[in-house]
């Protein structure tokens, strides 16, 4: 029996606001003092009345035009029903039939694959929702040797945006693909940090397993199979382990000839398995109904003035889509899927390549692709290989901008030997500075110099005698370590095409 995958996404996105959902305390994520950012609204006291966070909403409709989705006029929220001690009211301010995003979709632009880039996830819808308190487990009480559960109010109402795609992904890699793209539209339009290792990104899979489609073409499958979910994945690489390790488990349970079981699932990091939490709920377990205490919001008006929001100046506000961007990035600098999918991935990355290539531009340097080339390759291989062996963030970098193009633009007039280049970038990237007079005061500029560099070659000769002799004898590869032993004795300064000539000429005379 062939069993194809289908899955679901459900990702819970923390907003970046200045106060909580429904009160005015204050959204600060890196508090570390439990429950102090804390109110009677927040905690449910009785008698207390919430007040929706307009910026909160305006964040999230940001989300639905940005992914195409349809902006209903009217929207309201419901009353989540169920209990859990990290939920104060007993009940989650949510919203059920009429969320703020209806449909959308989202391409996975981050593939090396264009023709998978190409291909876009159907969206459901995007709603609003506050979120719940964190549970803090400590271990075993002093002295009792029972388990304690502490509870942080901090979260407790903090604009909590809720994504739901469409059971149209079938592998693990678009999971991935889509939860970081969304990830980077996210950050693109300022919403949320997204950080999932803070929980500020949080996803959530629905895994089932029935026959291949191409049965269900004959008529002998029609439907899904028995959907499981797996809670709270905190990593792009959890969300892939995650799936992968749930399609085998319930692969083997089918194959079997048993039946898989409707439930939640909790994703052990460490293990790499999933493991059984709870029978899942279904949407009448939750016992929605229109919250009493806020209105009906009118978010906007298609026809005439009314709603809180022009749709029309909103989208005059968006930024540029990381997938126009990629476009942008192909058409003007002959980029590939794969460069482009880097470059819109690594926002700073991008900012920092702009910026040289524009100051590049106006120097007017004859070969514009041999210049984009330099500046992509000693920006992604050197520089970011640098950084990432170092530790060092973007905002750390001592080069700018203006320093990383007067080098290429050395490199690029041969003033300089990519060798030299090489060992400023990393000097300059330590301790900051201006190539030109780094070389200067080194001594640097390549030389060109042919009676220069014809005195500088005999002495490597007279000094690798052996090397000389395998060169004699047929091993003409040690050519290269002699021009290497040349490039050494000047820093790096000659030219190794001038170099390797002069070696040539001399050995063969």
């Amino acid at each position: 029996m062939e069993l194809e995958p289908t899955l679901g996404l459900e990702v819970h996105v923390e907003l970046k606001t200045k106060t909580k959902m429904f009160c005015d305390c204050l959204n600060n994520p890196d508090e570390k003092i439990p429950n102090v950012n804390i109110c009677p609204i927040c905690l449910g006291h009785p008698g207390t009345l919430p007040v929706i966070n307009k910026d909160a909403v305006k964040k999230v409709i940001m989300v639905g035009l940005a992914l195409n989705s349809e902006i209903p006029e009217y929207s309201k929220f419901d009353r989540k029903n169920y209990f859990y001690p990290d939920l104060p009211k007993g009940y989650q301010i949510s919203q059920y039939d009429m969320p703020l995003c209806k449909e959308g979709e989202l391409p996975l632009f981050l593939s090396n694959d264009p023709e998978q880039a190409k291909a876009r996830i159907k969206i459901t819808r995007i709603h609003l929702e506050e979120d719940t308190a964190r549970l803090i487990h400590p271990g075993p009480s002093t002295g009792s040797g029972q388990s304690a559960t502490l509870i942080d109010f901090n979260r407790a109402g903090i604009p909590l945006m809720e994504l739901v795609t469409e059971p149209v992904i079938h592998t693990s890699k678009e999971a991935r693909l889509f939860a970081q793209g969304l990830q980077i539209v996210l950050k693109t339009l300022g919403v949320s940090e997204a950080d999932m290792e803070k929980g500020q990104m949080r996803c959530e899979v629905n895994i089932s397993l029935a026959q291949s489609s191409k049965f269900k073409t004959q008529g002998l499958s029609q439907k899904l199979g028995t959907k499981v979910e797996i809670k709270n994945l905190n990593s792009f690489r959890a969300v892939e382990k995650a799936i992968d390790f749930e399609i085998q488990r319930q692969k083997e349970i089918l194959e079997k000839g048993e039946k898989v079981v409707q439930e939640t699932r909790g994703w052990d990091a460490e293990k790499e398995i999933t493991y059984s939490q709870r029978w899942k709920e279904e949407a009448q377990d939750y016992r929605y109904f229109p919250d009493p205490d806020l209105p009906i919001l009118h978010s906007h008006s298609k026809t005439k003035a009314g709603g809180i929001f022009n749709l029309e100046e909103l989208k005059k506000q968006m930024p540029e889509m990381p997938w126009q961007k990629q476009e942008r990035m192909k058409k003007i600098y002959g980029f590939s899927q794969q460069e482009s999918a880097l470059f819109v991935e690594e926002e700073k990355l991008a900012a920092f390549f702009e910026l040289v290539m524009a100051i590049l531009n106006k120097r007017e340097l004859e070969d514009k692709n041999k210049i984009i080339n330099l500046v992509k390759n000693y920006l992604v291989s050197d520089l970011k290989g640098f950084m990432e062996t170092e530790a060092i963030s973007w905002d750390n970098l001592k080069i700018k901008p203006a320093d990383f193009a007067q080098l290429i633009a050395l490199l690029a007039e041969e003033k300089i030997s990519s060798r030299v280049a090489k060992d400023i970038l990393m000097e300059i990237a330590r301790n900051g500075g201006e190539p030109e007079e780094i070389i200067k005061r080194k001594g640097l500029e390549q030389i060109k110099n042919a009676d220069e560099l014809e005195m500088i070659v005999s002495e490597i000769i007279k000094n690798n005698s052996s090397a000389v002799e395998d060169y004699k004898n047929g091993k003409t590869n040690v050519i290269q370590f002699l021009v290497g032993q040349t490039m050494a004795k000047t820093k790096g300064a000659a030219d190794p095409k001038i170099v390797e000539k002069l070696m040539r000429k001399q050995l063969e005379s």
